[in-house]
Parts: C-alpha cells; structure tokens; sequence
C-alpha cells in the first residue's frame, strides 16, 4: 500500500514544525490520503513512479520536477475533510524533498533509525516538505536528512554491489572471450599437429620396413650369385688345368702317362644349374588424396548459437568459403560409350582408374573400356554366370559375385580365384572400402533374411542385419530383389535396397542413421533405387530406374535431398560410380551406354 505523507504549508494544513505536537491529527491526515490513493491504482502507481525519480533527481543536485518527469499534469482526485489528496500538477507547485520510509514503521519521526533498510522495503512513502526553511531549521529533519545521505545511500549502495558481483557480473563472465577462441584454437592446432605426426611416423616405419625387406632380399640374392659364381670359377680353373695337362701330354713321349688319360670333356658339357634371379621391382601406388584425408580426420561443422535472458536462439548460417562447387543445373555429358551388351541389359560400371571403367550385365562377360569408348579386355565368370555385382579393390584387381554360385571371386592376372564362399547365403552387391575390406550385401537362400558383412580377405569382421530393436535393416526377396552397396567418405554404409522402395544407411558401427525413400511430391512413380555411389563430400548419389522417373537422386551425407539429375536425356538409369575427380559414370540399361557426366562446379 503506497502512503502519501504531505507536509503543506496551507491554511487548512499546520506547518511541519507545528504538527509534531499532534501525531494523531497526522496519522489521522494520512489514512485519508492513503483511502484516497487507492481509488486508483494507475494513478498511484504514476505518482509513486514520479516522486522516486524525483528523489533521485534531487539528491544528485538537479532541480527537475515530477511533472518534467512524467510529462503532463494530473489533476487532484478527490478532496475530503479539508485534506486535499494532492495531484502531481499540485505537488510541483512546492519545493519538493523525498525519501522513502518504511509505512510499516510509526509515523513518528522519533522513531526513525538509520537501521530500518529504507531502500530495500518494498513499500516507499513519499514525504514532501513544502517549506523549505522551515524544515532546514528542524533538527529532526536535518537529522534524518543525514542519516538518509549517509545510511540509506551506503545500504543502497551496498545492495547494488552485491546484485552486481553475486548475479550481473558473474553473467559477464560466462560469455565467451576472444582468449577462449584462442585456446581452442591452440587445443586444435596441436591435435592436428600430433595426428600429422603420427601418420609420417607411420609412413616413416612403412618406407623403412619396405627398405628392410629390399636389403634382406638383396642380401639372400647375393649369396646365391656368389654361391653359383664360385662354382663357375671352380670348374674354370678345373677347364684350365686339364687343358695344361693336355699340352704336356702332347709334348711328353711317356705312353704310360698317354694311356692312362681319361677325357673329362663329359663332365664339363654339364652345366652348373643357372640360377635365375627375378630382382624385385617396386609399384608405386596412386595417391588417394580422399583416404588420406580420411585417415588425418577432419573438424566438425561451425556452430553458433546465442543465448538470450535464458533463450539459446540459433544464429544464422556463418556464410564460409567452400572448395565444394555448385551443383549444375544441366549436367553437361562429358564421354558416352557404347557398349557390347545390347538393350537391357548392361547393369553395373565401376572405374578401374580415371581413364578406364569396367562393365557387367546380363552376359557372363566383363569388359573394360577405355574413355575413347575402345575394348581393352575381357573376363569371362568361372562358373559361366552372369555377374551380379562389381568393384576394384585399392590395388586394382577386380572383384565379382556370383549370385548362383554363392561366391565372391577376385580376379588377379587374368586369372579368377574365389575369395569368399557363401553358405547359406547368395551375394547380391559388394564394394571395396577405403581399409581395403569388402562389403557384401546379401540374402539367404529362403530369401527371409538379407543382411551386410564386412570381410578382410576371406575372413568375415561384421554383420549388419538388423538395428537397436531388433527390427531388419534391410527388405527381404529373391531374384529380382537387387541390392548396391557403397561406402560413403565418412565411413557410412549406404545399401540401396530395391524392395524396401527405400536407401538405407548406418554408420560404421553399422547402427542404423536414417531411411531415404524419395521424395514422392515430386516424382511421377514409386522411388525404384538401383546403383549408389557418394562423391568426395560425401554426397550420395542413387539411380531411380523408374520408368516415369529415370533420374539420379542427390543427397548429403545425413540424407537430406539436394536436387535430381534427371534433365540431360538419361534412359533407364542403373549401375552408378564416380572416379577420383568426382565425375559421375552411369551405367544405362536401356541403350546399354555408359555416359559420363559432371554434376557440380
């Protein structure tokens, strides 16, 4: 409840010195006032406003008055047994002092202390002293005018230092400083740097191993060179002194000597056995710019975000300079190639390097192009079946699965090895990795179950079949149920499931990340994927073999569509793959064509 205590010099009001011999006339005078107040909240609460600002004007020396504070004149509100409840129109008119007193508290001024914690009630009466000269004269006042520049100020000053150092500047401190950039900065740079370290340490032991090898090598050749040349030197001495012996023999007239000579001509038409040495040669690998990449790491995505009284907002997007192009409108069609399959049926195309690609289909032959659209070699299957799926491992052999004939087989010269024999289990796709492993997707032979295993070599690391709930990752299905598989550059496995209508991904751990099955606001028939393949940012690329659909879907690495490849006249899009430098090569079952095409900057 706000009080007003008046002090006025008017006819019908005492003086402030007069009144101190009646404090029940005042308090008297003050119920009225305070009755009065209440009948309007607004304007108590305009008043009490202006008559705190005012009190502080004052005490910083300034002479602004309540009605320069709130801009306008309020006309008193009611009038009651002569004791006039005062507007701010009639406040200004006096010379005005104020300070805030707990109501609470007696309204005898003898009973005011400096220990009654003015500023900090809750609760402010405001005092107006219309005669000035007269209250300087009054010792109370003057009293209590001291003990409010000296106590009520300090109490509030201390009050405000403890606001300021327990909540408002602990506040500040928690914002993020340039030194914390820094640090992390710092923090990084160093991580790199001992991750930089590690891997020429790693490099370093690789070249010394492999000079170790050569010299051990070298070292075992040279013992057998030294070996055979002894051998030859010893039977050439033994040549040089039977033809010493001969010449003696000649000269010599002893038929004793004559007959008992016995030709070793025999002996020296054999040979040593002649060592044949293959001196060891080294084949340099190209370098993978993207598996090193992969190997160093890489930081995570900018982030920025602003708290607000309490409110974490996101910031917008910090625009940052990317190498990553633009993806083209039009893809323009760099190389197309005819191919010896025919319509309907080429199906897969994998890059053996930038300048060659091998192809496979409805046919038990595998054939290699070069950019120039030539044939440069041919592979019939083993077992005389088609092959159901294609890759090239890091050292460039390739690798076929025969879904008939449940193997997974590795071509090395020419000649055709079974790495991996399935049982139970018929192989529908497999891609090589970037540690060299092989992904096989597969199914079981009752077609109930499909799942993905990771091998190294012939021997099986891990199985992908179904995720935390124990629910399958992957659709069931037979013949016709074609799965790709592709590694994606930050270690997804990305399956292209044809039966699920659906690409499903999960991590390396093989959980489960997320489901892409199209986007069908936008496309004419169901989302048919085929081929899958992902660039060096790990975008994914998937062929939409639907008739009324015919084109590639891109999306990011968390599965968010980017845009269609689908205006730069493809037919029936299938086998997908790209090379080192990012350009997309698409096998077409339809014309049986493989086109290369360049979809981004």
């Amino acid at each position: 409840m706000l009080s007003l205590m008046i002090h006025a010099d008017f006819e019908d009001v005492p003086k402030s010195n007069q009144t101190r011999g009646n404090v029940e006339e005042q308090e008297r005078n003050l119920a009225v006032i305070g009755e009065n107040a209440t009948h309007s909240a607004e304007y108590v609460t305009i008043v009490s406003n202006a008559i705190k600002t005012s009190f502080d004007e004052h005490q910083q020396g300034n002479s602004k008055t309540a009605e320069d504070i709130i801009g306008k004149r309020i006309e008193p509100i009611d009038q009651k047994d002569n004791v006039i409840s005062f507007s701010v129109s009639r406040i200004m008119e006096c010379d005005v002092n104020i300070y805030p007193i707990d109501c609470n508290k007696q309204r005898n001024n003898d009973h005011l202390s400096s220990n009654d914690g003015l500023i900090d009630s809750p609760i402010y009466t405001s005092v107006l002293d219309i005669s000035m000269e007269d209250c300087k004269q009054d010792d109370e006042y003057n009293h209590l005018n001291e003990q409010r520049n000296t106590d009520s100020h300090d109490d509030e000053y201390d009050h405000a230092g403890l606001l300021l150092c327990n909540e408002i500047y602990s506040d500040y401190t928690g914002i993020w400083k340039k030194s914390d950039l820094t640090e992390n900065s710092q923090k990084l740079t160093a991580a790199i740097d001992k991750q930089g370290e590690e891997l020429h340490r790693e490099i370093d032991i690789l070249i010394q191993k492999l000079k170790s090898d050569l010299s051990e090598m070298d070292s075992k050749q040279l013992a057998l060179i030294i070996k055979q040349e002894d051998e030859i030197a010893l039977t050439i001495s033994e040549i040089t002194q039977c033809i010493a012996d001969l010449k003696t023999l000649l000269d010599s007239s002893d038929v004793n000597r004559v007959s008992v000579y016995k030709s070793r001509n025999a002996k020296f038409r054999r040979l040593p056995p002649k060592l044949s040495i293959c001196f060891p040669h080294f084949t340099p690998q190209k370098i993978n710019k993207e598996q090193l990449h992969q190997q160093l790491g890489s930081l995570s995505a900018l982030s920025t975000k602003t708290e607000e009284h309490g409110c974490i907002i996101d910031s917008p997007d910090v625009e940052l300079t990317s190498v990553e192009g633009p993806l083209i409108n039009v893809p323009p069609i760099i190389t197309d190639i005819n191919t010896e399959y025919g319509e309907f049926k080429l199906r897969n195309v994998t890059c053996l390097d930038d300048e060659q690609i091998w192809t496979c289909g409805d046919e038990n032959i595998m054939r290699l192009y070069n950019l120039q659209g030539e044939l440069v070699q041919t592979i019939k299957t083993k077992s005389g079946n088609n092959p159901w799926a294609m890759a090239v491992t890091r050292s460039g052999d390739l690798v076929y699965a025969d879904y008939h004939d449940k193997t997974v087989n590795i071509v090395k010269k020419k000649k055709i090895m079974p790495l991996i024999r399935l049982k139970g289990w018929r192989p529908l796709g497999v891609c090589s990795t970037a540690s060299d492993d092989l992904l096989v997707v597969m199914v079981s032979n009752d077609n109930k179950q499909s799942k993905v295993v990771r091998y190294s070599g012939s021997t099986e690391k891990q199985r992908i079949q179904d995720d935390d709930k124990g629910q399958h990752l992957y659709s069931c299905g037979g013949l016709l149920n074609t799965k790709y598989i592709s590694e994606n550059r930050n270690l997804d496995i990305c399956v292209s499931d044809f039966y699920a209508r659906a690409i499903v991904v999960v991590n390396q751990a093989g959980k489960f990340r997320f489901n892409y099955i199209g986007l069908p606001s936008t496309t004419k028939g169901l989302f048919s994927p085929r081929g899958i393949t992902t660039d060096s940012y790990s975008r994914i690329l998937a062929a939409d073999s639907s008739y009324d659909n015919e084109c590639i879907h891109i999306l990011d690495e968390n599965g968010h569509f980017l845009r269609y490849i689908h205006n730069c006249q493809l037919h029936t899009p299938w086998g997908l793959c790209v090379d080192t430098k990012d350009n997309l090569f698409m096998a077409e079952c339809y014309t049986g064509k493989v086109k290369k095409l360049q979809y981004y900057m």
